[in-house]
């Protein structure tokens, strides 16, 4: 339940920013099939209990993954900082729960067959149910 909803309520921040909208041609939950880079998608998430004595709780971590084409090392470096502004200004207070907080994890770039590129972004959520 936790984890499915922050899934949703991640991809529609995403989605509702017009700067990462007008420039991605998708924001999707999952690998979208036929789209041309760039786009973003979240390629993974797990959970695990991390709840208190009076309210359920899950921490999930959640990989977010940039795909675009350049022959540049830094092909979408300017896009990352935006995602990552993005993803940390989700705000708390969300249907059915509220996030206690939203840590950065870790970052991983790759370049990949025919001048494509892939920037991984992993954060970590603790969510407390309302």
């Amino acid at each position: 339940m936790f984890e499915t909803r922050l899934r949703a309520a991640l991809v529609d921040w995403l989605r509702a920013d017009a700067f990462l909208s007008s420039t991605l041609n998708s924001i999707t939950e999952e690998a979208p099939s036929r789209i041309a880079v760039p786009w973003l998608g979240i390629v993974a998430s797990a959970s695990a209990d991390w709840s208190v004595k009076d309210k359920k709780g899950r921490e999930i971590r959640i990989a977010i993954e940039l795909h675009m084409r350049g022959d540049a090392p830094d092909t979408g470096a300017s896009l990352v900082p935006q995602i990552e502004s993005r993803v940390e200004s989700l705000p708390a207070v969300q249907d059915g729960f509220r996030i206690v907080n939203t840590t950065f994890l870790r970052a991983r770039a790759e370049q990949r067959a025919l001048n494509q590129r892939a920037v991984l972004l992993e954060y970590r959520f603790r969510l407390l149910e309302d």
